[in-house]
């Protein structure tokens, strides 16, 4: 009898040192990524809930849209003033909460810490420390005043955010062991309004002394536009940029260690959100939140926080020239692209497919769930209805594009503000997309706003998957094949069901005769087959 138990406890662990053995992980080959779970790539199809809709009395209102928009993930506040009320006395039921229900609806868990930085303030820190300003005390801005946001340079706050944040991990390691959590964001677009840096007597010590030898790496000079061999203080270095560039280290500094604490107790994907400046003008950071993840700033926060695995945009910019250009700035050999939050608009729906083909390892639009601001469930339905066709579409593909975005099969077109055709080369293909359409042909008319879209997978030289909405696309034979003829061998019509290409029906005659298919307001799956003959 003892043996048997033995047995049962051996076989017990081993099933649950496989099960931790297999926690979600960031993977990357030839500067491409993806996201690990369940030991197979992820693409987050996510929804994120509002500020304070954390709260189990709101989760219901949250639920309700993530069900609506067919989304896999979940992306949810939990507050530190909730999990650590009084210094030292912890409180996991929000956790538990979450864990129960997001299992019910089959859902994963994206985790936002929202502690010392929620949008540059400390309005979710623990009351006990709001109400003890001189051992946690806020920026100085230059003229004295306070600032409405914590200083990054104090320990005492540094030491409470890493003690509660581990606390949460390792609660996790120990109550997740299905892994239902994915990933944590650190913090929330950490960084300062109202004040470039922090200009506290304790700041300005460090901002006069040299600036630390990290940042002196040749590489990282270059990267900041800084001559090598540049040395001396914050201001000698970085001149009319020291300032902004001194909070960024402080601020990535703290939120590196934060990070570092929580992978002690449970090393699961860490990524910190940024709210954008204009990509494209190069603006001074009094404009903008100074010290978190800017484009600009990225290399000053890989040095400062290693342990942080991603940076993020906050995609709020409008027109694709901008939002293009973010997405180009955050797909990096060395940086995952996630956008964890985007505008709740349908014009930003067309991006999914853009970050899916970077090798982007999810997308979520942000304030899912307006019933808890007095929108009715239908409502919301609407509010919501272009991204539940498109992950409505995707999630039955979802595992599939995630692998095939990894291995670099995939390239997409978004239609610009003018509205004009694109090309995508495909090697033995060019596949020229005309936006506009309702899917019969080319005879659709054009769109009034840029809201097409196309996204092609390349499963060998002749064979595609293309998916789209409002236009229109055909080949042409380059390169080996350049001005032979060719056609259609086939084009099927249908949608993955557990890894398998299911056939609705094939299109011909209208849906092919005009030079190629045609895709309307609803997504659709082809899979085409291309003959040269």
């Amino acid at each position: 009898m003892m043996k048997k138990i033995l047995l049962s406890i051996t076989f017990l662990t081993l099933t649950i040192a496989k099960n931790f053995a297999q926690i979600p992980s960031l993977i990357e080959k030839d500067g491409r990524h993806a996201l690990l779970v369940d030991g197979k790539p992820f693409f987050i199809l996510g929804g994120q809930a509002h500020n304070s809709s954390g709260w189990p009395g709101m989760l219901p209102h949250v639920w309700t849209a993530i069900d609506t928009m067919h989304a896999n993930t979940l992306e949810v506040p939990i507050y530190w003033e909730q999990v650590e009320p009084e210094e030292g006395k912890f409180d996991f039921s929000l956790i538990d909460t979450l864990l129960i229900q997001a299992r019910e609806h089959n859902v994963r868990l994206v985790l936002l810490w929202f502690a010392t930085w929620k949008n540059g303030s400390n309005h979710y820190m623990p009351l006990w420390m709001k109400t003890n300003a001189g051992k946690y005390p806020n920026i100085t801005g230059k003229d004295g005043k306070p600032v409405d946001s914590s200083s990054p340079n104090f320990q005492a706050t540094l030491d409470a955010d890493k003690k509660a944040f581990a606390a949460v991990m390792k609660y996790l390691k120990k109550s997740d062991q299905q892994h239902t959590v994915i990933m944590m964001q650190v913090e929330n677009e950490s960084g300062a309004w109202g004040s470039v840096r922090d200009y506290s007597p304790t700041a300005q010590k460090l901002f006069e002394a040299n600036v630390p030898e990290a940042l002196l790496n040749p590489s990282v000079l270059k990267a900041l536009n800084i001559s090598e061999g540049a040395k001396g203080s914050w201001q000698k270095v970085f001149g009319d940029r020291a300032d902004e560039y001194f909070q960024a280290w402080s601020v990535a500094r703290f939120v590196g260690q934060v990070a570092a604490a929580g992978k002690v107790e449970y090393p699961l994907p860490m990524y910190v959100n940024a709210a954008l400046r204009d990509p494209l003008t190069n603006p001074m950071a009094n404009s903008y939140e100074s010290g978190g993840p800017t484009d600009n700033v990225i290399p000053i926060w890989k040095v400062a926080g290693p342990s942080i695995d991603l940076l993020a945009p906050d995609i709020y910019l409008r027109g694709s020239e901008k939002i293009l250009k973010v997405i180009d700035l955050y797909a990096r050999p060395d940086n995952p692209l996630f956008v964890p939050e985007a505008a709740l608009s349908a014009d930003n729906v067309k991006y999914l497919y853009e970050i899916i083909a970077r090798g982007g390892i999810g997308f979520s639009p942000f304030g899912i769930d307006d019933n808890g601001e007095g929108k009715t469930t239908a409502e919301i339905a609407e509010k919501l209805a272009s991204f539940a066709k498109e992950y409505a579409m995707i999630a039955p593909m979802m595992r599939e594009l995630a692998e095939w975005s990894f291995e670099g099969k995939i390239k997409a077109v978004v239609e610009r503000e003018d509205f004009a055709q694109q090309s995508i080369d495909l090697g033995d293909w060019k596949a020229t997309i005309m936006f506009g359409g309702n899917g019969r042909g080319n005879r659709a008319p054009v769109n009034t706003k840029p809201t097409g879209k196309m996204m092609i997978v390349k499963l060998s030289d002749n064979k595609f998957i293309l998916t789209g909405t409002e236009c229109h696309i055909t080949f042409q034979p380059i390169g080996k094949n350049e001005g032979k003829a060719w056609q259609y061998g086939q084009v099927e019509e249908g949608q993955f069901e557990n890894g398998k290409f299911k056939l609705l029906r094939i299109q011909n005659g209208d849906e092919t005769d005009w030079g190629g298919p045609g895709f309307g307001e609803s997504p659709t799956v082809l899979r085409s087959t291309l003959i040269v003959r």
